[in-house]
């Protein structure tokens, strides 16, 4: 675990009550399936996110203020703590804890790995999906929401090169159903994050 301070450098909605915030500063040591724990002014406990991915600053930005990385989260807006988040203007500064967790093995992966995001689970998928491409694995994804308003990265996967399928519970984008009706079974190694069945 480490504890640093964090700057905002982006915090757009993305889907019905998602959130995309970007961070600079010190992102050493964070691997795919990890989370930060960020506090946030007036609330009492910190909110534990999923990393979605982190890419390296570059030019001015990373001389001028020592930064060495930008960390992308997704949130959903589920309560005061995530609602006070969205409002957060760029160039505000964060108390973050940061290399929670155990992270994804991507020695386990073989050649065609799976990767099932349900929801909020799907943000941690990004960077490991990344970072699988980058090794030369043929990667799947499923991407589980409840309905078309709440569909993000779709086409953030498929720039990666992995081929992708979504689903949703009422059917109104890609397949009908759950993440499991897109699951063929035909892959070396499942990477999931999601509700427990999953």
């Amino acid at each position: 675990m480490k504890q640093t301070i964090l700057t905002i450098q982006g915090n757009d909605c993305i889907a019905k009550n998602v959130y995309r915030m970007q961070l600079a500063g010190d992102t050493e040591g964070i691997l795919p399936g990890q989370f930060v724990n960020i506090r946030v002014a007036g609330q009492f406990l910190r909110r534990p996110i999923s990393v979605c991915n982190i890419e390296e600053a570059k030019g001015e930005r990373r001389e001028a203020r020592g930064t060495d990385g930008v960390l992308t989260i997704i949130y959903k807006v589920v309560g005061v703590g995530t609602e006070a988040m969205s409002h957060l203007p760029v160039g505000t500064p964060l108390d973050v804890l940061t290399v929670l967790g155990n992270g994804y093995d991507l020695n386990k992966a073989g050649d065609k790995p799976l990767l099932v995001g349900g929801g909020v689970g799907v943000p941690p998928m990004y960077m490991l999906a990344r970072q699988l491409r980058e090794m030369g694995k043929e990667v799947k994804v499923v991407l589980g929401f409840n309905t078309q308003d709440e569909v993000f990265y779709e086409e953030e996967f498929r720039a990666l090169g992995c081929d992708v399928t979504v689903t949703t519970v009422d059917g109104s984008h890609g397949v009908k159903g759950f993440v499991t009706n897109a699951v063929d079974g035909q892959q070396s190694y499942y990477y999931t994050c999601g509700p427990l069945p999953m």
